[in-house]
């Protein structure tokens, strides 16, 4: 895929992002032929865009969540958007909205580019605080018989949209985060439970997988973005007027209404 192709996939994500709309399928000429290609015309939305990145996505760390997103390894893309709890969105203007309870994570200092890996424990000394959080994944193709490949998915932001989460967690570091239940109910039905042990081992875990992805690849993360570190409780498709609400017990809850 040369570099002009690249570029036309990236004008025409930007103006899909840009504009609130899907599409169905993509040319073949345009779907990027690996995962290092896709990301790079995700860098290249990006610049078509113009917009702050705010944070980043991750998803699929453990083998599950692969095979039901076609991939052999995690996946990320960059976020454009943060909206504290509780909030509410037009579902009309969404695309394909998927709700997924997830811890965010803000960084209180830069994850630059360098030769050596980080470790989890320089990732986690730069987290400035943990949240409970959802994110609310979206996606510019449309989900029929003409839905490209991953690398297609890939270099829309893995299919990034909004991140919602609630206040810090208080001393998190030394609180159980791994084992809390977290709970996905709409219109007061629980939907959804899970734990970060089980579909990411710890948070810190992701968060150091991208770190090392966006340095090997010279991007880095930033002081002041917020990561979105993959969902504890799978995938659901929202309707209009139903509301969704991420609860994590003890260390609280998201609230996020589809007007």
């Amino acid at each position: 895929m040369d570099t002009a192709a690249q570029r036309e996939l990236a004008r025409l994500l930007a103006v899909l992002r840009r504009d609130g709309r899907q599409q169905s399928g993509l040319a073949a000429t345009l779907v990027p032929p690996d995962k290092a290609t896709a990301y790079r015309v995700g860098g290249l939305v990006a610049e078509e865009l113009g917009w702050p990145v705010v944070g980043w996505k991750i998803a699929a760390m453990k083998d599950e969540m692969q095979k039901a997103l076609r991939t052999d390894s995690p996946i990320y893309g960059r976020v454009f958007f943060s909206r504290e709890t509780p909030t509410s969105f037009v579902h009309a203007r969404l695309a394909s909205p998927i709700p997924e309870v997830e811890y965010q994570a803000r960084l209180g200092s830069n994850l630059p580019p360098r030769d050596r890996p980080y470790t989890r424990e320089e990732v986690t000394d730069a987290v400035a605080s943990l949240h409970p959080g959802l994110e609310l994944a979206e996606c510019r193709f449309i989900h029929d018989a003409a839905f490209p490949p991953l690398p297609a998915i890939l270099a829309d932001g893995a299919g990034s949209g909004t991140i919602v989460y609630g206040p810090a967690i208080a001393d998190w570091k030394t609180r159980d985060i791994a084992g809390q239940e977290a709970t996905l109910s709409s219109n007061g039905r629980l939907r959804r439970k899970g734990t970060a042990a089980a579909a990411l081992d710890h948070p810190m875990a992701p968060l150091t997988w991208l770190a090392n992805e966006l340095s090997r690849t010279g991007v880095g993360m930033k002081a002041g973005q917020m990561i979105s570190t993959g969902t504890l409780t799978g995938m659901l498709t929202p309707r209009p007027g139903e509301e969704y609400i991420a609860d994590f017990g003890p260390f609280g809850a998201v609230r996020v209404t589809f007007a």
